[in-house]
């Protein structure tokens, strides 16, 4: 079984409980519902199928909800679509109505109104993902006027970015606020925030997700030039759950040859603050259309699990591709084969390390134990799933099986790398609980007697945060 965990995006392509079940026994851990797109009712409805292909496959599997943020969008065109050509001027007028098909291939009309005010002549502006390139020669009130650098095709509502950053956007819009609503409607277990700049960002939006009632963990997609300064960077992973490397929008702000470095530092960060980190943006792009992926992709997929990446995300490639069953499959081979190539070398990990939190220094002993006497499996019996957290930052090379009472706490637990949740009742006895335990694993074939594991729990039991206690086993043999 890999490791590194799935993330695949819903859309039309994906949208029965067949294939979502498919999906699943695929290799899919969590799916995304994306939020620039489709009604509440959309989502609601895509949930529901996700928790009945679940239980169809007898997996318990994560939900993030991604929310749009405040991507900057110019307006319809006449006719849909307008060519621009190189060396030509063209006028982002924020006083246009961007609802109104008024656009042409002279002047776009904008969603974002303070456009004006975030710019000066000699920016940079990329549009559509940094197809068409533009450069300010000057503002004159509500008119951003440009010259073509880079032409081409610009269709409705494609996006814009300022090279290097610098939109006073905030993080959170109207839309994202009414979104975050039925998120908790829906009991998402991972909220992706878009485009924060700080970590004040992420602060705001668990303020407002817990006046909503939510208890979603919250991911920050760093998307922005502003994120990656490392100081910012470092802040708003550690007010955050967990980080998403969005290459897409952030590699139009900094550049394509930037991103692959800043997507190793990211990954490194995120693991030694033990947060969650999820690679995304074009990983399977060519299995849109392709049943297969080109040897670029594979070696892209692998790299980002040979970084450490907790998880791998589809986009279009499972929500609107022809492929979303072959696209999760292609993508697990791959991660299991460069898992396999791994070497690992836990000692490292815990040179100069200081636990100063009794659970934690208990999951690191049980991931030190379990590696030197090559345990067949590691179970962490955990309310909260915390446990199971810390020690799924180091690669053991054993198996960590999350046992939770608490669905909640197996759902989340579905995006940790290394991490198998499952939901076990816990007996207020430890002796019968660590029985639970390990017939559990037995009856998912995880271990078969004779196979050593490695037991972690709390006393009492049933007590969030109180891992205290580990004990190895020989499965099938008495207990006194």
């Amino acid at each position: 079984m890999k490791a590194t965990k799935i993330v695949a995006t819903l859309g039309p392509a994906s949208d029965t409980v067949d294939i979502i079940a498919a999906m699943i026994e695929a290799g899919a851990d969590v799916f995304r519902l994306n939020f620039s797109h489709g009604t509440p009712e959309d989502h609601s409805g895509r949930a529901q199928r996700v928790r009945e292909a679940a239980a169809r496959c007898g997996r318990e599997v994560g939900i993030m909800g991604d929310l749009q943020g405040p991507k900057i969008r110019v307006g319809k065109f006449d006719g849909g679509r307008a060519h621009l050509e190189v060396g030509q001027p063209f006028i982002l007028d924020a006083a246009l109505d961007n609802k109104s098909p008024l656009s042409n291939s002279e002047r776009a009309s904008l969603d974002y109104k303070q456009l004006p005010q975030d710019v000066r002549a000699g920016d940079t502006l990329l549009l559509a993902d940094g197809l068409i390139q533009l450069t300010v020669t000057k503002v004159e009130g509500d008119a951003v006027h440009t010259v073509v650098i880079h032409g081409g095709e610009l269709s409705n509502n494609k996006g814009i970015n300022k090279l290097g950053g610098g939109l006073t956007a905030p993080a959170l819009t109207a839309k994202d606020l009414a979104d975050i609503k039925t998120a908790v409607d829906i009991d998402v277990d991972y909220l992706a925030v878009s485009f924060p700049k700080s970590a004040a960002d992420m602060q705001t939006a668990r303020t407002v997700l817990a006046a909503a009632g939510g208890k979603a963990k919250l991911i920050a997609k760093i998307e922005r030039a502003e994120a990656i300064v490392p100081q910012t960077l470092d802040e708003i992973i550690e007010v955050s759950d967990g980080i998403m490397v969005a290459r897409g929008d952030l590699a139009v702000e900094v550049g394509n040859a930037a991103v692959p470095a800043l997507q190793k530092r990211m990954i490194v960060r995120a693991r030694d603050k033990n947060k969650l980190v999820i690679t995304a943006t074009q990983m399977m792009e060519s299995m849109i259309t392709a049943p297969v992926p080109t040897r670029a992709e594979v070696s892209d997929v692998a790299n980002a699990v040979l970084d450490g990446t907790d998880a791998v995300m589809l986009s279009a490639e499972s929500a609107a591709g022809k492929y979303p069953v072959e696209t999760v499959k292609a993508m697990a081979a791959i991660a299991l084969a460069a898992e396999r190539s791994q070497v690992y070398e836990l000692d490292r990990d815990f040179i100069n390390q200081q636990f100063v939190r009794v659970d934690q220094a208990i999951a690191m002993a049980s991931l030190f134990t379990a590696f030197h006497l090559n345990a067949k499996a590691i179970a962490a019996l955990s309310q909260s799933g915390s446990t199971a957290l810390w020690m799924s930052r180091h690669d053991s090379g054993v198996p960590i099986y999350a046992l939770t009472p608490e669905i909640a706490a197996a759902r989340r637990a579905a995006l940790y790398r290394g991490v198998r949740p499952v939901v076990v009742p816990f007996d207020a006895d430890r002796d019968r609980a660590l029985q639970a335990a390990e017939d559990a694993l037995k009856s998912r074939a995880a271990v078969a007697d004779g196979d050593l594991i490695v037991l972690s729990c709390g006393e009492p039991m049933g007590k969030s945060g109180g891992t205290n206690a580990l004990k190895v086993v020989r499965v099938g043999e008495h207990r006194s």
